[in-house]
């Protein structure tokens, strides 16, 4: 027998554990109807003597600056063809102001000592290359000490890797070689060294035009195999770029079939419409034979000369006594839809003068202007008179019309008849032959065209990349700046061996760490798992080079917080189940053709769904929730025989009682927490919202402070990193007191009254709302009693330790600077600098410049420090304080959204399986097993649009917020750049 039950509203948890007291307080239910280490060798301990810029980015003088992201691929107007393809030995040196713009780096060329043959003119640097970039990715290289930028050899994802800037000295004759070996591997992200060169003023133009004619040919050459119904096939390996010789065949190849392919498909469309003319006009002589006969008017007869009125009738058999009339005929094809307009005017034009015969054919024919299959309307009309055939004639012609001969007699149409068969059966063969020979050139197009397409976009990328290198004062060597993973230098300098060995060079190019003074790029290696949680911090905002990075945290935090607010075992079971299949099937081609872009985001986030239902059926258990309904595992704690035992519970009694009290102070009735999770017996209770209310409003309040106080103190790791030691005393320590002194006691209240109220003393349990509202205005409520002695005055001291860490805050980092400032001022000499140096330091721009001597470094340096602001890093600082402060307040009522999406999603779950799946149980016999089908398919469509995807969508994006917002904001800055390196990926050919 089931009881309805009314508890206080105040009734709380036991003495017992924090975890049994959440998940099964005994208070007084109501039962009622109602992350990797890198394989790369270690650097070798060599230095390039005499080639500038010293030691590596993390030397003397290197200090960086954020600037904004640098454009990997940059487009321009394609050219017209160049006349002929040189060979790279062949090309003039000659580049407009290399000689002005470059002189250190020329200078440190010809010291060198290497010189090598010229290299020649090149490609625009800002057309539009076919350049694939990824940042965590590029192919296996066999034999390769290092690797590439791939997955398989992750770094660290605490924070990015350390990259530096190198100079990469390329011979003339092995350059098209290394950078071609650079990109198979897939390490460098060049830097264009020439971006105030027009595309069209730029070394390698004809050989970028030249692969973008080639290009237009492979497009005529795509349309034509499609237009077959064919589709090409990827490459069966991966395919070297392909060398001046290979490229000229190529070249000479492509044009030869696509000329092969227009000469068949015109011969062919000549073929096609010719037949097609011949069968239209067998069938306007095969229906003609049925209307002629019964209009055949004697043939030859004269023509009476005589004037008649036009108000005559035209077969009065008085007329035809005396005029002899000769009947000609006009027919043709036409347009179904065009009949009744073209029969209307022809009617009208000719006042009726005519007869008019219409019928469809038999069969239907395509239109050779559309492609469409067309069921033709054949006509036959026969006239007396020129002027009239005129007009007629003149009026197909206005209507699209085919318009064929149609004989007198009837020998004649008969002979025709036969030619025209002849003629078709003849035609017949040709066509054939004609779509074999057509068919041989596809099959080759096909063979050829896929290994083509990648070559030349390969060939095209390889141009784009020199030129944004330099030449120096000789032409004679290409000079290029690349942002490279410090780990992966002696794979570039490999790769860069490599590809001179393969070009026959006799001198070797070489790769050179020099100095920077702008923030590198951030690189963080991630693979198939990581992506998609990387993605997600990315999307706000890529990390600045070698801050924190949140996505490991991310991982587990984003699933648990969205769990929270989605927490069903039924729901979080789909989910998993969803993303598990696309697991499994992650490797078929058929996921990942699909070209939807729906579907793509889903599949490739499938480990971030998979953990989210995985979350989601875990706090599904602590909530006790399947769809909606709760589970048994354990038995309940609470016992209704005892409370009915120990009372005065009568049949009258429960009558006139429609909720009954199990009191836990009575022995018997409460047996201690539950296992995990809620007791099953809340469901059943009509005060079950307002304990899981309370219960989930304390959970988020927790939630959000623990969530936010670790972001707090993740900041410490970038103060340690970046060396700014200061801020550890003047940052860290005030966001933490300011912190903790408030939001952290709420917590501890919370944790506190839950240990020390049980169910006997928790009708004189204080509220925690009053005591934190009144610690604030310093004042005592005496109708609410303190949770523990002193109370007021402990927290009187935590708000004013709070308020003092605010100007702490505000105002130590900018004094200290300024201390430090002046420290710096007062030792500083003059440095001796002429007038010259001076005007070249400020005009330079040491960002672009090929390479910057120590020098010019420690002057440039120098100058920064002495240039101070004091007013600009107050107000910096002030944003910041002020920020921080109401931040605490605003986003620590921002987790209270945790609670509110849990109710909700339970509330839509009971609604849904209350008022749709419960009528399908209450029919019995046979009728309701079928009654029951149409309705579960109902409930199950219901749950997934409704439940699943858009109430799983809502909590996803309230996830994403906490995580950018109230998470990220307290130690992440988010104003990096990706790194993305030249890298020839393997569906370039797609």
């Amino acid at each position: 027998m089931l009881f309805s039950i009314v508890r206080p509203p105040e009734l709380c948890s036991s003495r017992a554990s924090i975890t049994q007291a959440a998940a099964g307080a005994p208070r007084a239910p109501l039962l009622g109807r109602k992350p990797i280490e890198s394989n790369a060798a270690p650097l070798p301990a060599k230095t390039y003597v005499g080639f500038g810029g010293g030691g590596g980015s993390r030397g003397k003088g290197n200090k960086c600056f954020p600037r904004a992201p640098f454009e990997a691929a940059k487009r321009g107007t394609p050219g017209p063809s160049a006349a002929r393809f040189p060979s790279q030995a062949s090309r003039l040196p000659g580049m407009a102001g290399s000689a002005s713009e470059r002189p250190c780096a020329a200078g440190n060329a010809l010291r060198a000592g290497e010189i090598s043959p010229p290299f020649g003119p090149a490609l625009p640097g800002k057309e539009e290359a076919t350049i694939v970039y990824r940042r965590a990715r590029s192919p296996k290289q066999p034999g390769s000490g290092a690797g590439g930028i791939s997955t398989s050899n992750m770094g660290s994802m605490f924070r990015s890797e350390e990259v530096c800037l190198a100079q990469l000295f390329l011979q003339s004759a092995s350059a098209y070689a290394c950078v071609s070996e650079l990109g198979e591997r897939g390490l460098v992200e060049f830097r264009d060294l020439n971006p105030h060169v027009s595309a069209f003023q730029r070394r390698f133009v004809g050989e970028v035009r030249r692969c973008e004619d080639m290009e237009k040919t492979f497009t005529f050459l795509v349309q034509e195999v499609r237009k077959a119904g064919l589709s090409l096939t990827p490459p069966e390996a991966n395919l070297p770029a392909p060398s001046s010789r290979d490229a000229l065949q190529i070249q000479e190849q492509s044009e030869t079939l696509a000329r092969e392919l227009r000469e068949l498909s015109h011969h062919r469309e000549g073929l096609v419409s010719r037949l097609q003319e011949m069968r239209e006009h067998v069938h306007v002589l095969q229906e003609g034979q049925r209307f002629t006969g019964q209009l055949q008017a004697p043939a030859g007869s004269p023509f009476h000369q005589r004037g008649y009125s036009d108000r005559d009738p035209l077969l009065d058999p008085s007329m035809a006594q005396r005029i002899d009339l000769r009947v000609n005929f006009v027919a043709g094809v036409i347009h179904p839809w065009r009949v009744n307009s073209f029969e209307r005017l022809l009617w009208r034009a000719c006042r009726g003068y005519l007869v008019a015969h219409f019928m469809e054919m038999p069969e239907p024919v395509e239109n050779p202007a559309t492609g469409e299959s067309v069921t033709w309307v054949i006509f036959l009309i026969s006239y007396w008179g020129e002027q009239i055939g005129q007009k007629i004639r003149k009026i197909a012609n206005c209507f699209h019309c085919h318009l064929y001969p149609y004989a007198d007699s009837e020998a004649e149409r008969e002979e025709t008849l036969q030619d025209l068969r002849t003629q078709i059966e003849e035609m017949t063969t040709v066509l054939g032959r004609s779509e074999q020979f057509l068919d041989q050139a596809l099959q080759n197009v096909l063979l050829l065209l896929p290994a083509w397409q990648v070559q030349i976009q390969k060939m095209k990328a390889i141009y784009f990349i020199l030129n944004q290198c330099s030449f120096n004062i000789t032409d004679k060597c290409l000079i290029g700046e690349v942002w490279c993973p410090v780990r992966d230098l002696p794979a570039v300098q490999q790769a860069l061996k490599d590809g001179s060995h393969r070009s026959g060079s006799s001198v070797e190019s070489f790769a050179h760490q020099i100095s920077c003074t702008e923030n590198p790029p951030t690189l963080i290696r991630t693979n198939k798992f990581t992506a998609g949680f990387q993605n997600i911090v990315d999307a706000y905002g890529v990390a600045s080079y070698q801050e924190v990075n949140p996505a490991p945290y991310t991982i587990i935090t984003f699933p648990f917080l969205f769990a929270v607010m989605f927490g069903d075992i039924g729901h979080g079971l789909l989910m998993s189940l969803f993303a598990l299949w696309m697991v499994v099937k992650e490797n078929s081609p058929s996921m990942k053709k699909v070209e939807n872009e729906i579907w793509q985001t889903f599949f490739e986030g499938r480990y971030l769904i998979l953990l989210m239902g995985a979350f989601s059926i875990y706090t599904g258990f602590i909530y006790n929730e399947c769809f909606s309904k709760a589970t048994t595992i354990f038995p309940s704690a609470w016992s209704v025989a005892a409370m009915a035992n120990q009372s005065d519970w009568s049949s009258e009694y429960i009558k006139e009682n429609p909720a009954l009290f199990l009191d836990p102070n009575i022995t018997g009735v409460f047996n201690g927490p539950y296992p995990f999770g809620i007791d099953p017996i809340w469901s059943l209770a009509v005060n079950h919202l307002t304990f899981l209310n309370s219960f989930k409003m304390k959970m988020s309040v927790i939630l959000g402070i623990v969530h936010m106080t670790f972001g707090v103190f993740l900041g410490i790791f970038n103060h340690i990193h970046f060396k700014h030691l200061y801020k550890i005393l003047l940052v860290f320590l005030p966001e933490m007191v300011f912190l903790l002194a408030l939001f952290g006691y709420l917590v501890v209240m919370i944790f506190y009254k839950w240990v020390m109220y049980d169910a006997a003393s928790s009708r004189w349990a204080p509220s925690i709302l009053i005591h934190f509202i009144d610690m604030f205005l310093f004042a005592e409520n005496e109708a609410n009693r303190p949770l523990f002695e002193y109370q007021v005055q402990v927290q009187i001291v935590l708000v004013v330790v709070a308020l003092v860490s605010v100007p702490i805050l505000l105002l130590g980092t900018p004094l200290y600077l300024w201390s430090q400032h002046q420290r710096r001022a007062s030792r500083s000499r003059p440095n001796p600098t002429t007038a010259e140096e001076n005007r070249s330091l400020l005009n330079s721009e040491p960002s672009r410049s090929v390479n910057v001597a120590e020098d010019d470094l420690d002057r440039a340096n120098h100058r920064e420090e002495l240039e101070f602001d004091f007013s600009d890093v107050f107000m910096h600082q002030a944003i910041h304080t002020i920020e921080y402060c109401l931040g605490c307040i605003s986003n620590t009522a921002s987790y209270l959204r945790l609670w509110a999406l849990s109710l909700a999603h339970a509330q839509l779950s009971e609604v849904l399986w209350s008022m749709v799946m419960r009528n399908g149980f209450r029919m019995l016999g046979y009728q309701g097993g079928v009654v029951l089908v149409p309705i579960f398919a109902f409930f199950a469509v219901l749950t997934v649009a409704i439940l699943l995807v858009m109430e799983g969508l809502s909590a996803f994006l309230h996830a994403l917020r906490l995580h950018w917002v109230e998470f990220q904001n307290k130690f992440y800055g988010g104003a990096g750049y990706h790194f993305r390196p030249f890298t020839f990926t393997e569906d370039i050919w797609d």
